[in-house]
């Protein structure tokens, strides 16, 4: 098994929740009575406002017969990093806008690059924007940059683009009791790619809604990796470091 691939796959994906004084989020609401503008304005209300954040995170993770639980610390600086510890600082993860990078203490290995690698591990195109907009409970892609058809779906708001793309479909599951995504979908069929983000439960973090529990889905033709997150203790807006340095003598792996 190919530790530093997969054990960066799992610390990538961490997201934004959690603390003593959380309260989560209750989903009782089927009032479907909205329109397509009223549902977007209602999503686009709750999106997260801060400057930095910072979690304790749970992660299990399983692909194939290969079964793991793991711990790490996340930090982000909106819109310019994304930064994970692992338990013993044993891994070291820095995504920017233009690079993802990180290193592993248990073989000397690191590796940096673009975001090609994250879009193979992930079953779809992902740039920092994706990558933190997952992290935080948003869409993949822009509401307003497309013209969306509202319909149901069991107990969720479904909005789709009218037109699905020739190479990919989406799909945004809203909830109509507290407006933050149910699920998010994108599949490439063609390829045999797919990824889905199913947000089991958020909480309210300083008059902020944040996801408390997900679970991804990635399918690349034949392997499938599923993710389940659980997020505790964050905080927000404080002075943090991004302490990143790949260590001399390592060895640069080619992904």
């Amino acid at each position: 098994m190919n530790y530093p691939k997969y054990i960066f796959g799992l610390f990538f994906l961490l997201g934004v929740v959690g603390c003593k004084s959380s309260r989560t989020l209750t989903s009782t609401s089927t009032d479907f009575s909205l329109s397509k503008k009223q549902v977007i304005k209602e999503h686009q209300k709750l999106t997260p406002n801060f400057k930095t954040l910072q979690s304790k995170i749970k992660i299990d993770y399983k692909r194939g017969d290969d079964e793991h639980s793991y711990s790490a610390t996340l930090r982000i600086e909106k819109d310019k990093a994304i930064w994970i510890n692992s338990t013993l600082s044993v891994v070291r993860v820095m995504i920017t806008p233009d690079r993802v990078s990180f290193y592993n203490k248990l073989d000397n290995t690191y590796f940096d690059g673009d975001f090609s690698y994250l879009s193979d591990l992930l079953g779809t195109q992902i740039d920092f924007t994706k990558a933190q907009n997952i992290l935080l409970g948003e869409t993949v892609y822009d509401l307003k940059q497309d013209d969306y058809v509202l319909s149901t779906h069991e107990k969720s708001y479904l909005l789709q683009p009218k037109e699905q793309k020739q190479l990919f479909e989406i799909f945004f599951l809203i909830n109509p009791a507290h407006f933050r995504l149910d699920s998010q979908q994108v599949a490439q069929n063609l390829e045999q790619r797919m990824m889905e983000v199913d947000y089991i439960t958020y909480q309210e973090v300083g008059k902020q809604v944040f996801p408390e529990k997900l679970k991804v889905y990635s399918v690349e033709k034949s392997n499938e990796t599923i993710i389940g997150l659980e997020f505790k203790s964050i905080t927000l807006n404080e002075d943090l470091n991004f302490p990143y340095k790949i260590p001399s003598g390592f060895k640069q792996l080619e992904l």
